[in-house]
């Protein structure tokens, strides 16, 4: 029959009416965010927290982290490359993404949202990274034969030029650009949080520090991804860490940590006093539908767990291995807490009525273009990209054949 609907989809509106709990409105059994709209803000925090954490090199000279820079300048550009694909298969019709910047909506904030992207990746990550890295592909490009030799003289635009003028030069621009990088990295990710937090209808998003909120998240998960992928690229290349650089980076972790925990106490203080209509259900929510993941996960596990171990690692004595085991450890309960935190704020600000009298619930499905198996390709496909670049870029300071005299520090993983 023309009009009949299909069984899988009656069977999934009739478990999500079995979870649905007091009053709610018809139009509202169905969540219309789903899983893939959490992994968006959740791969573009990475990018701006990435890219942030390297600027301290070239930005605020914090000699200590340079062993890292290029690994977190690749980092944010392999979950970058990424970042887009969730809402373009969100919206459907990916193929169609590039109409966007011929026929623009200045009043659309996700339309806008293509224009900061091309931006942040073509203006940004993409020059910094070839300024970073053109000595050594010429370098490369002289060394190699046949097809590598093309790739890396195309990959160095054909670029010649290693005279301590041309070096500096490179020096001056990558700085330049990592100086307008940073406020580029606030808009990416705080423009995320400016939809949520624009959204007044909706008390769980519409709270004036959410953009603060998520700009922080994000770059807490910006450093934990860097911290966990130097650690485990050590252990695959059988390379020794620097513990120096490792510390220094487990102290702007607990400092980011810090001022994370304290805006999102502050935000949910400030839900407390707006929401005086809404506290009931949104109380409700938090003890029944969002207690694992809001409580256990992203508060427990993914913050007050990871912020001792992390002032444990500064006040006690502990040995190389064991900091090492609670740093890699560390790092993944803060970035499985930051996914948790998008998760709560994206799935969980659709789990009540518009009535304030209702609970609703989100059925994820396991396969299909809204599903699981997808979240998961997207969120591997990054670490697969990092691989890839860093089998083809060179990963260290080829310092034995620099031709200049301008000096460059050595470092593990650089």
């Amino acid at each position: 029959m023309s009009g009949a609907i299909p069984d899988s989809l009656n069977e999934q509106l009739s478990h999500q009416l079995s979870q649905v709990v007091g009053f709610i409105y018809p139009n509202e059994v169905e969540t219309q965010w789903a899983i893939l709209i959490v992994v968006y803000p959740y791969l573009t925090g990475i990018v701006a927290g990435a890219f942030i954490l390297a600027s301290l090199v070239k930005v605020f000279n914090v000699v200590e982290v340079q062993p890292i820079y290029r690994l977190a300048l690749l980092t944010a550009l392999s979950f970058m490359l990424v970042a887009g694909m969730p809402l373009q298969l969100h919206l459907g019709h990916p193929e169609r993404a590039y109409e966007i910047f011929f026929t623009p909506q200045p009043t659309s904030a996700m339309a806008m949202f293509g224009f900061v992207y091309l931006w942040y990746l073509l203006g940004i990550l993409l020059i910094e990274i070839w300024f970073e890295y053109r000595q050594q592909l010429v370098l490369m490009a002289r060394q190699s034969r046949g097809l590598l030799k093309g790739i890396y003289s195309a990959l160095s635009l054909f670029s010649k030029d290693l005279s301590p003028e041309a070096l500096a030069f490179d020096h001056k621009a990558s700085k330049l650009i990592t100086i307008i990088g940073i406020p580029s990295a606030f808009l990416l990710h705080g423009y995320v949080g400016f939809i949520f937090g624009s959204v007044k209808a909706n008390p769980w998003w519409g709270s004036v520090l959410m953009p603060i909120v998520f700009l922080m998240s994000a770059i807490v998960s910006g450093i934990a991804m860097v911290m966990f992928l130097y650690i485990l690229l050590s252990l695959v290349r059988n390379e020794k860490l620097d513990m120096r650089c490792l510390d220094k980076i487990g102290l702007f972790l607990l400092v980011a940590i810090i001022v994370d925990f304290v805006l999102e106490a502050l935000d949910y203080i400030h839900r407390l006093y707006q929401s005086e209509e809404s506290i009931g259900i949104l109380t409700q929510l938090v003890s029944s539908k969002l207690f694992l993941s809001l409580v256990v996960v992203q508060l427990l596990l993914g913050m007050l767990l990871p912020l001792v171990v992390l002032v444990l690692v500064r006040s006690v004595r502990f040995n190389e291995e064991l900091r090492k085991l609670l740093y890699f450890t560390t790092s993944l309960l803060i970035l499985l807490g930051i996914f948790s935190m998008r998760w709560n704020v994206v799935i969980g600000g659709q789990l009540y009525s518009k009535s304030l009298r209702g609970l609703m619930a989100y059925k994820m499905e396991i396969t299909g273009i809204e599903s699981l198996l997808t979240a998961l390709a997207l969120l591997a496909l990054p670490f697969i990209i990092l691989a890839v670049l860093y089998r083809l870029l060179p990963p260290r300071w080829m310092e034995s054949h620099s031709p200049t005299g301008i000096d460059r520090p050595t470092g593990v993983l650089t």
